[in-house]
């Protein structure tokens, strides 16, 4: 990795030092060897489409009822405090909340029914679609690592899965890993202790803006490359490598400040205490859904993120009032920018969390933990979008119409990424082939 060197302490609206921007190529691989992912890409046969899938995980469980399920005649215990709103598609509506989503229901699909939580305050099921109990050796891989085994880089230059979470203070929030796929296909996160830190020499960012010194030291650096590379024999992966590690392409993508400033704004700006809990790392990040589209346009296969808190026990109608209006602003940006660069076919997007939350109210003004129904939101993939798909109860308690399990959502997603579930599998460290989704489980035909 190269990373050039920051004497002054400079910011993103994020919070994120100008220094991860600038680091380079090697990055990517979160300190891993880099033929170990090239050589992943080369047993995929080097697929050339460029399909991703961008996941949002919206940590803690978010309140179906208060979002895209509300129950406006059920008793005010339950019902809550949030109004429902008409939206693009005639009779559908959703929470007051979320005008924006509303305006571009037409382009979402939106599942109320999604059963088969394990109930579990973990990110787990989300990324990886399995269940906690009967893990193999080495756990299951989050989703990120698999396609990354399985379709390798759609660039060179940067990583098949990218990995945006926050670092949150309950543990398991935090993203489960790359499993018995291991560390040669861990999801690059673009900062973190595990990353290696090679320096371009005698580059800094007070040199940045000097653009023949800032060439000179590459060309510097390269030239000393070249004449390793005669001296040495390098293997076709390492070589392939040094030609990541020397790309400038990942570090465009994380960039923010290349991005059109009025399109950078329609996401809204970060917010880091937008609970009064954030400061345990559950944050309004909204420059991660920018970020997100960047890096797939960049060649990502797949980038996951987490965004604030849903975990309200108590106060849920005003962290509601402060969190759900920015992923609505988020999401709908996101959505935008799928369209209009023409990515609506070939990105999917998700956004859910891992259970949804009690009808009724408790004392505290909160929803408690709730794993017989919870809800999604996709957008792109070249799905029928502008569709609801399952139907609840009176109370919102549970499915009366078209159940849909996680797995069926994960077989969803590989299917838009151009992977057949019934054929293919991966080895585990037994050496036994596993399949992507438990058996009995196909995509929905819905989004077909």
């Amino acid at each position: 990795m190269l990373t050039f060197a920051d004497k002054k302490p400079f910011h993103q609206c994020d919070g994120v030092s100008r220094r991860t921007f600038l680091q380079i190529g090697g990055l990517a691989m979160g300190g891993l060897s880099l033929p170990q992912l090239l050589k992943a890409e080369a047993a995929s046969g080097g697929q050339s489409s460029h399909k991703a899938v961008i996941m949002i995980y919206l940590t803690g469980g978010p309140p179906h009822q208060d979002m895209v399920d509300l129950k406006p005649h059920a008793p005010a215990d339950i019902r809550g405090e949030f109004h429902p709103i008409s939206t693009s598609l005639p009779g559908v509506q959703i929470s007051e909340l979320m005008p924006r989503l509303a305006k571009r229901m037409d382009k979402l699909a939106t599942i109320r029914t999604v059963v088969g939580s394990d109930g579990r305050h973990s990110s787990f099921q989300c990324v990886t679609g399995r269940h906690f109990s009967n893990q193999p050796q080495g756990g299951w891989p989050g989703f990120e690592s698999i396609v990354s085994k399985l379709r390798g880089s759609a660039h060179h230059a940067v990583p098949a899965g990218i990995n945006l979470f926050m670092k949150m203070a309950h543990g398991p929030y935090n993203h489960p890993g790359s499993g018995f796929l291991g560390a040669g296909h861990q999801a690059f996160q673009p900062e973190g202790k595990a990353l290696a830190n090679m320096k371009l020499n005698e580059v800094t960012v007070d040199r940045l803006d000097e653009r023949r010194d800032l060439l000179a030291g590459f060309d510097q650096f390269r030239r000393t490359i070249d004449r390793q590379r005669e001296s040495t024999v390098l293997d076709p992966l390492t070589d392939q490598a040094l030609n990541v590690l020397t790309s400038s392409r990942l570090a465009d993508a994380l960039d923010l400040e290349q991005e059109d400033p009025a399109i950078r704004s329609s996401y809204g700006a970060d917010d880091t205490k937008v609970l009064p809990y954030s400061h345990l790392g559950y944050q309004a990040i909204m420059s991660k859904f920018l970020l997100a589209r960047r890096l797939v346009q960049a060649g990502a296969r797949c980038v996951t993120a987490t965004f604030a808190d849903f975990d309200w026990h108590g106060g849920n109608f005003s962290n509601g009032r402060r969190a759900i209006p920015l992923l609505d602003q988020g999401l709908s940006a996101l959505i935008d920018d799928l369209y209009r660069h023409g990515l609506e076919n070939d990105v999917t997007v998700i956004a859910w969390g891992e259970f949804g939350r009690t009808p009724k109210i408790n004392k505290s003004a909160g929803r408690d933990h709730w794993n017989r129904n919870t809800f999604a939101l996709l957008a792109g993939g070249g799905m029928p979008v502008g569709q609801v798909i399952g139907a609840t109860n009176r109370y919102a308690e549970e499915p009366i119409d078209r159940p849909v399990h996680f797995q069926e959502i994960f077989a969803t997603l590989y299917r838009n990424l151009g992977i057949d579930i019934g054929s293919t599998t991966i080895t585990d460290l037994s050496g036994r082939p596993r399949y992507l989704v438990d058996a009995g489980y196909q995509p929905l035909p819905e989004l077909a």
